[in-house]
């Protein structure tokens, strides 16, 4: 199949178990499309176990592993939807959560990565540096998932603030350390730099210089945006901004996803307050509203049929279930210990840790960091136990962090 014929196939897809959902189980659009894709994916598996000869599932997941689901969601997707969420995100709001933002995309990070390494090396017997690059694959938030789930949980504003503006951060920082920790357990891989020296350049290099060129080329659209009054054209100017930065970030080597997500902030704050019209603002909010849901529902479409291109083997599944709770305890940890470091110069509102804890979804992003991980012996078990984990963070997770905020933030909303 071509990319025309595949982008064919996902909208179309996406539109039918959209439809299905919102016909029959109601739920949240994106966590409704992945639950019918699963349903279908096992119904296929099943029918397959059923009458082998069909041969059906077989056929599937040729089409599923011919689509690099890795490549598609990290040099594809991911710039549009990181910049789509970044716009949403005003720096007014996100100016009085900077402290826990930044702790929580940095610290945090560092923390939940050595804590989920540390324990699935334990789990699984896997040399302590490989278990390191499943914690950090498994340690970022997904911006994608968790802002969908956020537009339905009806959060506080400064809860949602924290949630979001850690998400968008952290993937970020996450996918460097994912690199850095590459490069050092795998340094056979001719793609990956390796030793200490070179993964601390590797790391300023990715970090830095992806936010630079993001307010560098967020900077710059901005004062072409003020020279220009026509809302068509200035939507196309954030289309090219978000693909244009993003390709070049890749070409550069500089973080994609740190660029996509400072370009968005600014041109989502000080773009829309002093070069956009009133006009202008309306139409590139619905356009990038648009945009999300529109990869969103394909993104969560290509997470449900990923299950093809998982080996459920035992051992692994077992890891997969212990992972859930690893991933929890990490997630855990990465939030805690920011908040009662701060705690004593400022107040938080009621519920903040369980409801950040149990509100750091994984998605997408883990899924394609494993699928982009080298050959080894440790890849199927670090693939399905990352799959397990995403599955059960995005159905169980988002389904239910509404109802536990609701719950636990009852007092009045805190800065």
């Amino acid at each position: 199949m071509d990319l025309l014929q595949i982008a064919s196939l996902l909208i179309v897809l996406a539109a039918f178990f959209g439809t299905l959902n919102y016909w029959f189980l109601k739920l949240p659009s994106s966590i409704g499309i992945l639950i019918v894709a699963l349903i279908a994916s096992l119904a296929v598996m099943g029918a397959d176990f059923v009458w082998p000869a069909l041969q059906m599932a077989d056929t599937v997941r040729a089409v599923v592993t011919g689509v690099d689901f890795s490549e598609a969601l990290l040099e594809g997707m991911l710039g549009l939807l990181l910049f789509a969420g970044a716009l949403h995100v005003k720096l007014s709001d996100l100016k009085g959560q900077w402290r826990l933002v930044a702790l929580m995309a940095t610290m945090g990070v560092a923390l939940s990565t050595v804590v989920a390494g540390v324990g699935f090396s334990w789990i699984t017997g896997m040399p302590l540096l490989v278990a390191l690059v499943f914690g950090a694959l498994i340690s970022p938030t997904d911006p994608v998932a968790v802002l969908g789930v956020l537009r339905a949980a009806n959060l506080k504003k400064s809860m949602e603030t924290k949630i979001a503006g850690e998400s968008l951060f952290n993937d970020g920082v996450g996918y460097v350390v994912f690199l850095v920790l590459v490069g050092i357990a795998f340094p056979q891989d001719d793609h990956h730099t390796s030793g200490l020296a070179a993964a601390a350049q590797l790391f300023f290099q990715e970090a830095v210089g992806g936010a630079a060129l993001g307010l560098g080329l967020g900077y710059l659209t901005f004062r072409v945006m003020r020279r220009v009054n026509d809302y068509s054209l200035e939507v196309l100017i954030t289309l090219a901004l978000a693909f244009g930065g993003y390709s070049l970030a890749v070409y550069l080597h500089v973080s994609a996803p740190i660029m996509a997500v400072c370009a968005g902030l600014l041109i989502g704050d000080i773009g829309t307050q002093h070069a956009m019209s009133d006009e202008t603002q309306d139409y590139v909010d619905a356009f990038w509203k648009l945009i999300d849901e529109i990869l969103n529902a394909v993104l969560f479409l290509m997470i449900g049929f990923e299950v093809f291109a998982v080996a459920f083997e035992a051992d692994a599944v077992v890891a997969g279930l212990l992972s859930i709770v690893l991933a929890l305890i990490a997630r855990f940890a990465a939030v805690a210990i920011p908040v009662l470091v701060l705690r004593p110069f400022r107040e938080f509102s009621n519920g903040v840790i369980p409801i950040m804890t149990w509100g750091g979804l994984k998605g997408g992003i883990s899924v394609a960091l494993a699928l982009s991980l080298p050959e080894s012996e440790w890849k199927t078990t670090i693939l399905t136990a990352t799959y397990v984990v995403v599955i059960f963070s995005i159905i169980v997770q988002g389904l239910t962090v509404g109802p536990l905020a609701r719950r636990l933030g009852r007092e009045p909303d805190l800065v």
